[in-house]
């Protein structure tokens, strides 16, 4: 039995999320599942480093699989391209010791959202906008707020799966990048839809509704405001992942 890491990439416009569901769903799991089930001729299921939700993409996720078969990972990776859609490739692949688990043996992760402040035909697939211009200083401010070890109760949705709240951030900062503001965050773990929630409240104190004390007092309290909610998650990229 061999354990094969691989890297994913892919657009998540079309698909209903990372994590395979039940029925006639499209996910990115059950994409790869089915191609890797073919190719090897065996019932394979994958382990991914984070559960990106529907719409959300990724640049680097990291996957792994046990496989009995004999295949040399390259042709493994090679047939995956060949069959799987445009929008997920494939690359990487090496083969790691057998405890490696691509979500329980990561030390850090790290996520880009794309913002645009006006709408765009062309660059909106891959952004998400905030309608109107921002005081990027003022995001700045609570973006480094972030760093350090917080409960995030305030910016997630309830996970049955992942009941802990409390993660740490080695790295937060909002940057501009040609005709995007990009937000960069590193940390130990993420919560679901914790990102995005972020986004949109730092997206509403550059709007001036969202002060930097009722912030601290929204991440102090785990008690979130009403009108925040999850951002476009066109906008998010999974965009490293480190071991």
């Amino acid at each position: 039995m061999k354990n094969i890491r691989i890297t994913v990439e892919y657009d998540g416009t079309s698909f209903a999320g990372w994590q395979r569901q039940a029925g006639k769903i499209v996910t990115v799991q059950g994409e790869i599942e089915a191609a890797l089930s073919m190719i090897l001729q065996e019932k394979t299921s994958l382990a991914a480093a984070g559960r990106t939700d529907k719409g959300v993409h990724a640049k680097a996720q990291t996957a792994n699989f046990i496989t009995a078969s004999l295949l040399e990972p390259a042709r493994i990776v090679h047939s995956l391209n060949c069959v799987l859609p445009r929008t997920i490739r494939v690359s990487d692949p090496v083969e790691v010791p057998p405890l490696f688990h691509s979500r329980h043996s990561a030390k850090e992760r790290q996520y880009r959202y794309f913002l645009l402040e006006e709408p765009s035909a062309i660059y909106g697939r891959f952004a998400g906008c905030s309608f109107g211009k921002l005081d990027f200083d003022a995001m700045q401010q609570i973006a480094a707020s972030l760093i350090g070890t917080h409960d995030f109760s305030a910016f997630s949705k309830e996970d049955r799966d992942n009941p802990g709240r409390v993660c740490t951030v080695t790295a937060s900062e909002w940057y501009r990048y040609d005709r995007y503001m990009v937000f960069q965050i590193s940390a130990n773990r993420f919560l679901r839809s914790m990102v995005r929630y972020l986004v949109d409240a730092m997206i509403s104190s550059g709007m001036g509704t969202l002060d930097g004390e009722e912030f601290k007092r929204m991440l102090d309290t785990g008690m979130m405001r009403s009108s925040i909610k999850p951002a476009l998650p066109c906008g998010l990229f999974l965009w490293k992942v480190t071991y």
